[in-house]
C-alpha cells in the first residue's frame, strides 16, 4: 500500500524503481535507527527524498538533523498549543504569513514580518514558535509548492534597536541552523525596507551560514524584486493585504490544533 502513491513523486518518474528502492532504504534505516523518531508516512519521506533531489545519503543526513533540532529546541517545538496566549498575540500580529500562490520559478513565497512584534512584550524565542508553527503546517497543505523552495522576504519596516538586541549570536547561529535544517531549501533571503544599519545584524547572520546561502541573501532599502502577482499590498503587490493574511493563518493555525500535538511527537529521543 504504502507505494501506491509513487504517482505522487513529479520527478524522477522515468525511474520510479529507483526511487521505490530509496523508499525502501530509507523506511528501513528509520527502523533500524529508533532515536530519530522521525514521521514515516510516504508523503513526509517523500518530500525530504524530493528536496534532496533523491540523494539517499543527503536525505538521511537531512532527516536525522531535522528531528536532531527539533528535540533540542523545546522551546520551539513544544507546547505548541495554538491558544496559548502568547502564541495567540503572536498569531493575531501576523509575524509570518506565507502568501497565496508562488513566484515566477514556482516557489512560496513567505513573509517574515521582522518588527511586528513589541520587542518589551514578546520575546524572540516566542516569535521563531510561531513562526515555524506556521511552517510546518504550510509543509502539510502545500507540499508541492515548497518542495520547489522557499523565498523568504524579510520586511524590515518599523525594526527597531529592540529588535536588534533580541537577536544575540546564540539564537542567531540557531535561528540560521533551523532553517538549513528544514527539508525545504531556502532559496532567496530578500529584506526590504531595510535601514542603513541592517548590515550590522545581517553580518552575524552571514558568519552562521553555508556559502549558497550567503549567496542568496539580498538586501533592499526601497522595493521587492520577487517576482509573484500575489505580493501583499504592503510589498506592491494585488494580493491580499497582511491583515488578510493575518485572519488566513491564524484561523488554519488555530484549526489545526490536532495537528500540532500528533506533530510534537516526532523528535529525536536525545541521549545523555
Amino acid at each position: 500500500m504504502f507505494f501506491q502513491n509513487l504517482n505522487k513523486i513529479s520527478c524522477l518518474e522515468s525511474d520510479p524503481a529507483r526511487i521505490a528502492r530509496e523508499m525502501q532504504s530509507l523506511l528501513k534505516w528509520l527502523t533500524d535507527n529508533p532515536n530519530i523518531n522521525a514521521r514515516m508516512d510516504y508523503e513526509n519521506l517523500a518530500f525530504f527524498l524530493r528536496s534532496c533531489k533523491y540523494d539517499l545519503e543527503r536525505t538521511k543526513k537531512k532527516i536525522k538533523c531535522f528531528y536532531q533540532m527539533r528535540a533540542e529546541r523545546p522551546e520551539w517545538f513544544s507546547q505548541r498549543n495554538p491558544f496559548l496566549p502568547e502564541v495567540q498575540q503572536l498569531l493575531e500580529l501576523g509575524v509570518f504569513l506565507p502568501i497565496d500562490g508562488v513566484d515566477d520559478e514556482q516557489r512560496k513565497v513567505v513573509v517574515v514580518r521582522t518588527a511586528a512584534h513589541d520587542p518589551k512584550l514578546h520575546t524572540q524565542n516566542n516569535v521563531f514558535k510561531v513562526s515555524k508553527m506556521v511552517l510546518d503546517l504550510l509543509l502539510q497543505m502545500e507540499m508541492e509548492n515548497c518542495s520547489r523552495g522557499i523565498v523568504a522576504i524579510f520586511d524590515m519596516n518599523g525594526v527597531q534597536l529592540g529588535h536588534a538586541l533580541q537577536l544575540n549570536p546564540m539564537l542567531i547561529k540557531r535561528s540560521v541552523e533551523s532553517w538549513q535544517a528544514y527539508p525545504c531549501q531556502p532559496k532567496k533571503l530578500e529584506f526590504v525596507n531595510s535601514p542603513t544599519h541592517v548590515n550590522l545584524v545581517l553580518n552575524t547572520f552571514r558568519v552562521f551560514m553555508t556559502t549558497k546561502m550567503r549567496s542568496r541573501v539580498l538586501v533592499q532599502k526601497h522595493g521587492c524584486s520577487i517576482k509573484c502577482e500575489n505580493l501583499p499590498k504592503e510589498l506592491g503587490g494585488n494580493g491580499p493585504d497582511y491583515k488578510e493574511l493575518t485572519i488566513k493563518w491564524k484561523r488554519l493555525v488555530e484549526e489545526n490544533s490536532e495537528f500540532y500535538q500528533e506533530d510534537e511527537k516526532y523528535k529525536s529521543i536525545l541521549r545523555n
